[in-house]
């Protein structure tokens, strides 16, 4: 993996950190979950053959700190942060974008509100619930995530997500990520990068991270550290946010819609086929589930170079 140049970015009321590598149009990744930019490393070094590639932590996500912790989050000022990234790297021409999950909203919000500054978006599975028939039923799962949060706990209110994410009929199951055989590992929220454990539960959760190769072992400490922050913070404000869904009609000919070819009938991947059924555009359908991107990053990537290079 080549070593990105690393860049720091002063914004309202944080500090972002940013990598940036290649050369060519700017391309901006817009991480979901918990990941920042290491969600993309396994495939910003083939993007960077084609592209000046930026990755970024969202604000209050390990290496960009918020200057109050306590800050309430809003899609609009995360929006204004990727734009302040565009901005100060590609100032004199329009940017391609492609986010995933919470990221994908973000750069919807771009899209619409700064038009000019974006030549194409590519949403994978925005979590917009509020555009479906059925949000009231997803509002109150939503509230139900919160209040188990303030009662009972981080992973408790991270399984009445997991819950709340998965498709009608299906078999309960660890939140996305998780392994289907039991250890004490502690579990990956949905929107998380999911990581193998080692074979059989070891004493206790610590000793199981201890025992992951290095990489998984960074990916399963950034989850934990951040958790808190996405499950109470950018859940319960992203989840309720609704685009201007005119706009991004109008617009559609600039937005490639895609969810995952595991994930149909999750509840984030039908945000995305909705409004492809809205629009009448084609909703692509990338390798793997909703994390994909870490489960399968050649094909991933491979078929992000296709989208993006579509006139």
């Amino acid at each position: 993996m080549t070593s990105p140049t690393i860049g720091s970015l002063r914004v309202d009321g944080a500090t972002l950190r940013y990598e940036v590598r290649g050369s060519g149009p700017l391309l901006l990744l817009i991480p979901g979950g918990t990941g920042g930019a290491a969600a993309f490393d396994g495939v910003a070094d083939d993007l960077a053959a084609d592209y000046t590639v930026v990755s970024y932590d969202p604000r209050g996500m390990s290496g960009s700190p918020l200057d109050d912790p306590e800050a309430p989050q809003r899609v609009e000022r995360h929006a204004d942060d990727a734009l302040r990234l565009l901005e100060l790297l590609s100032p004199d021409a329009p940017a391609r974008v492609a986010a995933c999950s919470s990221g994908a909203i973000v750069a919807l919000h771009l899209l619409t509100t700064r038009t000019e500054r974006i030549a194409r978006v590519v949403a994978h599975e925005p979590p917009i619930v509020e555009v479906l028939p059925d949000a009231a039923e997803h509002r109150a799962m939503l509230a139900r995530v919160q209040d188990t949060f303030r009662r009972e706990g981080l992973m408790p209110a991270a399984a009445v997500f997991a819950a709340g994410l998965r498709r009608p009929g299906a078999e309960p199951a660890d939140p996305p990520g998780a392994e289907p055989e039991p250890t004490n590992r502690p579990a990956v929220p949905p929107g998380a990068e999911p990581a193998d454990p080692p074979a059989g539960p070891p004493a206790d959760p610590r000793a199981a991270i201890a025992e992951l190769p290095p990489e998984a072992r960074a990916r399963v400490e950034r989850t934990m550290a951040n958790m808190p922050y996405f499950l109470g913070r950018i859940v319960p404000s992203f989840m309720a946010y609704t685009p201007d869904l005119d706009r991004l009609e109008a617009l559609s000919d600039r937005l490639v819609l895609a969810g995952g070819a595991d994930s149909r009938g999750e509840l984030p991947y039908r945000p995305a086929a909705f409004l492809a059924d809205r629009f009448g555009t084609e909703l692509v359908h990338f390798p793997g589930g909703h994390t994909g991107l870490s489960t399968h990053p050649a094909e991933f990537g491979e078929l992000l170079r296709k989208v993006l290079a579509l006139p």
